[in-house]
C-alpha cells in the first residue's frame, strides 16, 4: 500500500531481457538517490512510476536495486522498459502519515499527455485517459499519475476517452519526474480505490433489483 507522495526520484540505468520472446519479462536496474535504500531489504515493495514492484537485488553500496517485470506488467504500464527518470515511493508503514490518498500500486490504465504548460507559477497537466476509467474520475477527486497523488480539476468525456486537467504546484514539478512529461507522453494511471468499490457496490445493487424474486 502507498500514499502517492513521492519520496525520491530515481533513474532506470539498465534494462535486461529475461527471455527471447514477448512472453518473457525484463529486469530493470534503478539508481536511487543517496541514502534512499538504507532501510530497504530484499523482498521489499517499491512503487516505480506508480507500479508496485519487489526488490530482487541490492547493490553492495546500496546505490542501486533491481526488480523483475513480468510481460503482463510491461503490457499494462508505461515508462518502465527503458532508461529514464522514475518516481519512487516505499511501501506505507502502519505508523506513517497518509499524506496523499490510498494507492495500491496497481496501474488501472495508461493515459496520454495532451498538454503540459506553465500557468502562472504552476503547470497545467492534461491527460487523455481511457474511456473505461472515465466513470471513476470526478471533479476534486483523486488520481495517481505515475505514482503521484493528484487532484482532478476538470473532467471532460469524449468519443476518444476522458480528458482530465490537473494543476501541478512548483514543488510537485521540481520534486517528481513529472517535469519530464511532454504532449504525447504516456503515463500510468491509478483511479481512487474508494471509487472502485463504490462503482462495484452500486453495480451489484442494480443487478440485484433485476433478478426475479
Amino acid at each position: 500500500m502507498f500514499t502517492g507522495i513521492i519520496t525520491g526520484v530515481g533513474r532506470i540505468v539498465a534494462v535486461q531481457d529475461l527471455g527471447a520472446s514477448r512472453q518473457h519479462g525484463k529486469r530493470i536496474t534503478v539508481e536511487a538517490p543517496a541514502g534512499y535504500l538504507e532501510d530497504v531489504g530484499l523482498g521489499d515493495s517499491i512503487a516505480l512510476n506508480g507500479a508496485c514492484m519487489t526488490v530482487t537485488t541490492l547493490a553492495a553500496d546500496r546505490s542501486r536495486f533491481a526488480v523483475d517485470l513480468s510481460a503482463e506488467s510491461l503490457d499494462k504500464t508505461s515508462g518502465l522498459d527503458r532508461p529514464g527518470p522514475v518516481n519512487l515511493e516505499k511501501a506505507l508503514r502502519a505508523h506513517d502519515r497518509l499524506g496523499g490518498h490510498i494507492v495500491s500500486g496497481h496501474v488501472d490504465g495508461v493515459g496520454a499527455v495532451t498538454r503540459f504548460e506553465p500557468v502562472g507559477e504552476s503547470h497545467e497537466l492534461r491527460i487523455l485517459a481511457p474511456a473505461s476509467l472515465g466513470r471513476y474520475l470526478a471533479y476534486k477527486g483523486s488520481v495517481a499519475v505515475n505514482g503521484v497523488s493528484l487532484t482532478v480539476n476538470t473532467v471532460q468525456d469524449g468519443a476518444d476517452g476522458c480528458e482530465l486537467s490537473i494543476n501541478l504546484i512548483p514543488h510537485t514539478v521540481q520534486n517528481t519526474a513529472l517535469h519530464a512529461l511532454r504532449p504525447g507522453s504516456r503515463v500510468n494511471l491509478e483511479i481512487d480505490l474508494i471509487a472502485r468499490y463504490v462503482e462495484r457496490m452500486l453495480g451489484a445493487g442494480a443487478q440485484a433489483t433485476k433478478e426475479p424474486a
